[in-house]
């Protein structure tokens, strides 16, 4: 069975290759800008109008013509995506104008305008990139995206296909996760738990110094900012990112162990957002709940798990022995749960995840309120997950 996924690269651009990786962005940025304008002044065009608007701006304009024609309609592409993923994916609106100060560099290239050539990117219109090689590429890409982050590095992200893990036999047990902030992610089974690391907390009093240093030197309205200014910036930037890559590399680490041990992987369909405005909002961001779980349903769904997304609903007011609900709310220093049914005792995480896995291995069509669904869970018997 073959997969496609991406293969993200570092790359090392000169000068020259960095100014025309730039031109070529203001190029693209202003033909979805033209492309957003069309579709607010309600012309409504279809991908085919934009690629003969296309043609007839690269006809008239040599500016745009000394641009790469691939990298242009890729950007047309994407931006009829984006339209038609607007109001049909959550969280997806009508494509905006990107702005200069704001929009990061992004250019995909098709097969017909990238090259690899004695261990080098070569792009249309000539530009060649160095290429970070950390790993092999399991086989021709068809595609690539070459990209700037916040810090000014760049990077290329290629999509190739590989061969998928087998899926493993039903023998392997299932595992229930619960999300938290004290501990990030409570399992069944402990010794797959995911404690809270804290990679921002021991950072935040460097990143204090730099913002600091960044209010020292910031100049008034209107002035462009200095040097300082910018070094400070960058520095508190570079701290940001360090942290969360430390987050997203012991989040796939922990997803992977995870996955490779269980069949059925039940996870708690926590939404995390509402944390940002209470008083936790610090140590929730710091604890990243949000990329570990899109990391473990990511590889989960990859390598052919059966993955269940269980609405958090009622998991930590439902006793996982035998199925019986408190009828009061448990507050959030209560951290152990006592059944005054069965006298079931156990941590207040682990006795959710354990009813998030129940709740998942009893899986019934159509039952999409977890409450019908720890009905079904307490009618059926008593066994603890």
């Amino acid at each position: 069975m073959v997969e496609t996924v991406r293969y993200t690269y570092r790359l090392r651009p000169g000068r020259q290759a960095q100014a025309a990786l730039l031109a070529e962005w203001s190029r693209c940025r202003w033909l979805w800008n033209e492309a957003v304008h069309q579709q607010k002044s309600g012309r409504k065009p279809t991908f085919g109008k934009l690629s003969k608007l296309l043609t007839e701006a690269r006809a008239r304009f040599a500016w745009l013509r000394n641009g790469s024609q691939n990298v242009q309609q890729q950007t047309l592409r994407t931006y009829g995506s984006a339209l038609n993923a607007s109001f049909t994916v959550m969280d997806r609106g009508r494509p905006k104008v990107k702005l200069k100060r704001n929009a990061l560099p992004t250019l995909e290239y098709t097969t017909n305008g990238f090259a690899l050539v004695g261990g080098r990117l070569r792009l249309a219109k000539g530009v060649t990139i160095p290429v970070v090689w950390s790993r092999e590429l399991p086989s021709d890409p068809t595609s690539v995206r070459v990209y700037q982050d916040n810090l000014g590095h760049w990077y290329a992200s290629f999509v190739v296909q590989r061969e998928a893990v087998a899926t493993p036999g039903p023998d392997l047990p299932g595992i229930g996760v619960d999300w938290g902030v004290t501990t990030t992610a409570t399992t069944t089974n402990p010794s797959f738990d995911l404690p809270h690391l804290g990679h921002r907390r021991r950072c935040a009093a460097e990143l204090a110094k730099a913002q600091r240093t960044m209010a020292r030197r910031r100049r008034p309205k209107g002035h462009s900012p200095s040097n300082g200014y910018l070094a400070a910036k960058r520095q508190a930037a570079r701290i940001v990112k360090k942290a969360a890559r430390q987050n997203t590399h012991d989040a796939r680490v922990w997803a992977k162990t995870v996955v490779d041990h269980h069949h059925l992987i039940a996870v708690e369909d926590f939404k995390p957002k509402f944390l940002g405005k209470s008083s936790m909002a610090r140590k929730a961001a710091d604890a990243a709940i949000g990329a570990c779980k899109r990391e473990l349903i990511d590889r989960g769904t990859r390598a052919g798990r059966k993955v269940v997304l269980v609405p958090p609903a009622y998991t930590t007011m439902t006793c996982s022995g035998c199925g019986e609900r408190t009828n009061l709310r448990l507050g959030l220093g209560v951290r152990t749960f006592e059944c005054t049914a069965c006298g079931y005792t156990a941590g207040r995480d682990l006795n959710a995840a354990r009813t998030i896995l129940a709740t998942a291995e009893r899986d019934r069509a159509g039952a999409d309120d977890v409450r019908h669904r720890i009905a079904s869970f307490r009618d059926g018997g008593s066994d603890a997950a």
